[in-house]
């Protein structure tokens, strides 16, 4: 009896050890997918070059023609860090929405956080109204992240009423969608045609807007905030065997769901308050992760980071290629790749629990 005990214990030991290391082989294939369309991202461009010259002006910057430099470093490295660096906050708060409220279509899209963005914005683009005045540099940026999270903090408040369910935030989110955009609809009507110029731009959704001082704040946010989630690990992944289960091991569930909520509310705020409006990378994301991986916040959360940077990044390098010298928004791109995977992801989920 010892004796078979002890070999199951074995088996079990390698059994895990060898899920473990093809989990890391799959971060390890998802980070290499990344870096070749980041390479490929800075080798395109009206000015095309190979991926030998990028890699030149990237590591021996002094040592190559200064258009190029200028163009790699000042022009085009921003935005294509930009773009890994926003795929990966999108995609991990998607991720950690999802966790915490138990729905596969939980996102700050679909939650009406970039709807919110999106409104915040236009109140400067149309009437030059700053919700901080001291920010008078930033006004767009500053507008749209107040207000989104001052959204995110409504679905909490909201979601913590009695009788609500995981089902229901969701409902409460897509009201959100609905009344932000009505609203940003009488904006437009009364803006004049530079500043509806400028709001149609914005929500589309641009890396172009991209700057070092922006993709500092953007990459030490979400710098501060993956520790926390791998602190949390644990939890989050009890939080998936329900609420009453995560309890019985001595988790605070509704404290747990506030610090979550919170964090991933200015994860999604902060690069949308920048770039403008970019669905479904929160969505997409995570769920090729979860696909991949599993549930294990371990692999989970990196898995999802790497994901939603890699897809964010191929999408800025397909804007790129659809029309030689010409960019095109986005939030377009994405939504190519994500409506398919939206639809199919809601009859899927019909069919079996999640």
């Amino acid at each position: 009896m010892t004796a078979t005990v002890a070999r199951d214990a074995v088996q079990a030991r390698f059994a895990y050890r060898a899920l473990t290391f093809r989990r890391r082989l799959i971060l390890l294939g998802l980070f290499g997918l990344l870096l070749a369309s980041f390479i490929v991202d800075l080798m395109l461009g009206p000015a095309r070059y190979s991926a030998s010259q990028v890699l030149e002006a990237l590591f021996d910057p002094a040592g190559v023609p200064a258009a190029l430099r200028v163009v790699i470093w000042d022009i085009r490295l921003p935005v294509a860090l930009m773009a890994v660096v926003t795929g990966a906050s999108l995609a991990v708060a998607g991720a950690q929405m999802q966790t915490i409220l138990n729905n596969p279509l939980a996102s700050p899209f679909t939650l009406g956080i970039s709807a919110a963005a999106s409104f915040g914005a236009a109140l400067a683009l149309v009437f030059g109204v700053g919700l901080l005045p001291i920010a008078a540099d930033y006004i767009v940026s500053i507008n749209a992240f107040i207000v989104a999270m001052g959204a995110a903090l409504l679905i909490h408040v909201l979601s913590q009423s009695r009788g609500v369910t995981t089902e229901t935030v969701i409902l409460l989110g897509i009201a959100l969608v609905f009344t932000f955009n009505a609203l940003l609809a009488l904006l437009q009507f009364f803006a004049s045609e530079q500043a509806l110029g400028a709001v149609v731009f914005w929500m589309m959704g641009s890396l172009t807007k991209a700057s070092w001082n922006k993709l500092a704040i953007t990459t030490g946010v979400l710098a501060l905030s993956l520790p926390f989630f791998f602190h949390r690990a644990w939890a989050l992944t009890t939080l998936r065997l329900g609420d009453d289960k995560a309890a019985s091991f001595g988790i605070n569930v509704k404290r747990l769901r506030l610090e979550i909520m919170l964090l991933v509310s200015l994860l999604a705020a902060v690069p949308v308050s920048f770039v403008g409006t970019i669905g479904f990378i929160g969505l997409v994301g995570p769920h090729i992760a979860r696909m991949v991986i599993g549930e294990d916040q371990r692999f989970f959360v990196p898995a999802s980071a790497l994901a939603g940077a890699a897809i964010l990044s191929a999408s800025s390098v397909v804007s790129k290629s659809l029309i030689p010298g010409l960019i095109f928004p986005i939030s377009i791109v994405t939504a190519l790749i994500g409506v398919p995977f939206f639809f199919s992801l809601i009859m899927t989920s019909r069919k079996r629990s999640w």
